[in-house]
């Protein structure tokens, strides 16, 4: 028997070698009561008892065979249970504090064995100072290692949290739409963060109601991922509405803005709030975890700090789309409110149209069209695009549209419209540029106040020639489809865009037999970031030029053609028209002499005609009207002098018949309509035309005026009151 300390030790470690699993035990205990972190993850606990038994099984063995355990190799799952707690975000003092109280168990048994072996109290002594320091050195050496391990993981989980951020900065937010953020949330989180990630917000943010938010809270699920090793489905489907219970984990969040953390046997979840930099409550990312799938279970300190930026990022993507949504809805409904919704009933031409708004960033834009019924049965088609995008945007279109029709409404020719129309849009510019700073813009995407400016194609067509005025202002021409299949662009002047101003517009004359489509449209149509312009032309030709059995058909198959996604990258505004023809047969015209006696020889001629067309229902109320207005251009005009009734076409649908009676002379008086005393001679001829017509007015010429009223089968109210 070896009677020195070396020979003392191994002695002890043989001692205790039948009580080892009380040992392993009673280390364990002290463990669970001390240090219950380690327990708390059912992983780190597996982990901490292997490791437990490992230890003393090792300790024991290298005393026993006179070995130094301090130059034995920590058993490989240390390293694991060290990774584990970095990974759970425990402290490292925790490992530490558990290599201590461990080596304290041990030592305390081992000593306790030494008296029992020898009744020397120096050799005990020195054993017992023996072991202290090979159980120091051990200890030491493997809390190196361990912290080692520790760190590591630390600075990789680090490394994974820094990169999972950057890579929501680039991954998440990437369109302004709420449904695509908020999956692109749930797509990275359930990579390698979560088992399952769903993503719920208040029914009114979705909807986009501006009302407060009460208990029960109504959310709606918008996006939903489970990870790699899958796992059940959750109960809410995505765009399902729910009631979020009063109590729960996400109601707590939604009514404090707080996060909540769970951690239950079979799952660890965290419940964050999606919060605006305003301090609003979108709704709430839900994130859990199943103990088999994942390593760690439970979520750390650092784990909801992750979670929260996430968050935070979505929240931010989530409301820059919802306030985006609501402009651009909002946009919408004005740009479609304004646009007309059905042409007004003229004879002139058949008409088709179509608006599509901007499918990406760029939202609502101000493209818009028009058709407006003129006098002379002739009719005006505009086409316009306002620069910029957005309320703003549609809202000058609206005023740009109102004064295209205000000045249409008094005949101007299309080069005199585009003239005044360019001082509309200059004034709107110099009022944008000096107008009073009144807050945050709600529309951050629209053009820099002053830098209003637009395009415009107005075109008059007159059935009752079969020719077309064009002009247009820096916008794209039209493209005239003729019956034999050809279609080609129609050449105008290209005009500066409106808002330059002092510069001139010229109009030009086309004859447009009948059944010619004349296509009006925006630049939108065309153009395209992998298409020329070229291109675009030439394929809208195309299409064009083949027969379609109706212009509805026909636009449908321009869309079809040059914006097969449906999602055009400028908005785009179509009008397509189809030319129809008053013929002779409609037609009635008389040269007058400037001699009131030439009256009566006219309501002759306009009776007789009324029989030929049978309207002659209209005939008193028409030979009334055309007595006035001869009377006037003889009194009051220049000769020559001259009456043409127009028959214009029945509108579709309605079998009834209306009148266009006109005077033309060379004086450039223009009448009025004014109300005569009672002693006064003259002054009632106007009224009794605007109490027999639907509606009378004045155009202008180059030379002279014509003076015109139209006559509808349907008895006037006001014909009844002045004959009562």
């Amino acid at each position: 028997m070896d009677g020195t300390a070396d020979g003392l030790l191994p002695r002890a470690a043989r001692a205790l070698a039948p009580r080892v699993d009380e040992l392993i035990a009673g280390v364990t205990r002290c463990l669970r009561d001390e240090v219950p972190e380690l327990f708390e993850d059912p992983e780190l606990a597996r982990l901490t008892s292997e490791n437990t038994a490992e230890h003393v099984l090792g300790v024991l063995t290298g005393l026993e065979l006179g070995l130094d355990p301090s130059a034995l190799d920590p058993p490989p799952a240390d390293a694991e249970r060290a990774r584990t707690l970095a990974r759970t975000g425990t402290s490292v003092t925790v490992m530490l504090r558990a290599y201590r109280l461990g080596e304290g168990v041990i030592l305390d048994r081992l000593l306790a064995e030494l008296p029992r072996l020898s009744d020397d109290p120096e050799l005990v002594d020195t054993a017992a100072r023996r072991l202290l320091a090979i159980a120091t050195r051990y200890v030491d050496r493997t809390a190196e290692q361990g912290v080692l391990a520790f760190q590591a993981e630390r600075d990789r989980r680090l490394q994974w949290r820094l990169s999972l951020v950057n890579a929501a900065g680039l991954r998440v937010g990437t369109a302004l739409d709420i449904a695509r953020t908020t999956q692109e949330l749930a797509d990275l989180a359930a990579e390698d963060f979560a088992d399952l990630v769903t993503v719920d917000l208040l029914d009114s943010v979705v909807r986009g109601h501006d009302t407060p938010v009460t208990e029960p809270f109504l959310l709606r699920r918008v996006a939903q991922r489970t990870g790699p090793e899958g796992g059940p489905e959750p109960a809410v489907k995505v765009q399902e509405p729910h009631i979020c219970p009063d109590g729960s984990p996400a109601a707590r969040a939604l009514a404090t803005g707080q996060p909540a953390r769970q951690t239950t046997a079979d799952r660890a979840t965290l419940v964050v709030p999606l919060l605006t930099a305003r301090g609003t409550t979108l709704g709430v990312a839900r994130f859990s975890r199943h103990p088999r799938h994942h390593r760690p279970g439970r979520f750390a300190d650092e784990d909801l700090l992750l979670a929260q930026e996430l968050a935070a990022r979505t929240a931010m993507a989530v409301d820059n789309a919802c306030r985006y949504t609501h402009a651009r809805t909002t946009a919408l409904t004005l740009q479609r409110i304004l646009l007309p919704r059905r042409t007004a009933e003229q004879s002139a031409v058949e008409v088709a149209y179509r608006y599509l708004p901007a499918g990406d960033r760029a939202g609502v834009g101000g493209d818009w069209y028009d058709v407006i019924p003129l006098s002379g049965a002739r009719v005006a088609l505009v086409v316009g695009d306002v620069v910029g995008h957005g309320i703003h945007a549609a809202a000058t279109m609206c005023r740009l549209r109102t004064a295209v029709r205000t000045l249409a409404d008094i005949d101007l020719p299309p080069d005199e419209l585009l003239t005044h129309l360019d001082d509309v849009v200059i004034r709107l510019s110099a009022e944008a540029a000096a107008g009073p700073d009144t807050g945050p813009d709600p529309d951050p995407g629209r053009e820099p106040a002053g830098d209003i400016g637009a395009t415009c194609l107005y075109a008059v067509y007159d059935p009752v020639a079969g020719r077309c005025s064009l002009a247009r202002a820096g916008h794209v021409p039209p493209i005239v489809a003729h019956g034999d299949g050809t279609a080609g662009l129609l050449e105008l002047p290209p005009g500066p865009p409106l808002g330059l101003g002092g510069l001139p517009f010229e109009a030009v004359e086309a004859e447009l037999p009948e059944g010619t489509l004349l296509a009006l449209y925006t630049d939108g149509l065309i153009e395209a970031r992998d298409r020329d312009v070229e291109v675009g032309l030439t394929a809208l030709r195309e299409v064009l030029a083949r027969p379609a059995p109706s212009l509805e058909t026909a636009c449908d198959t321009v869309l079809e053609a040059l914006l097969p996604t449906g999602r055009p990258h400028d908005d785009v505004a179509l009008l397509l028209a189809r030319t129809r023809t008053l013929g002779d047969d409609r037609v009635a015209a008389w040269d007058l002499e400037p001699d009131p006696a030439s009256v009566a020889p006219a309501r002759a001629g306009v009776a007789r005609q009324l029989t030929a067309w049978g309207l002659d229902e209209l005939a008193f109320s028409a030979e009334l009207v055309v007595s006035e207005l001869v009377t006037n251009a003889i009194r009051y005009g220049r000769p020559p002098v001259r009456l043409r009734l127009i028959l214009p076409r029945p509108a579709e649908g309605r079998g009834l018949s209306t009148l266009l009676c006109e005077v033309s002379d060379a004086g450039g008086t223009t009448p009025h309509l004014r109300r005569a005393r009672t002693f006064d001679e003259g002054g009632r001829g106007l009224l009794l035309v605007a109490q027999l017509a639907a509606r009378w007015g004045t155009r202008h010429a180059r030379h002279g005026k014509t003076v015109w009223a139209e006559l509808s089968q349907t008895e006037p109210a006001g014909l009844q009151a002045l004959f009562a």
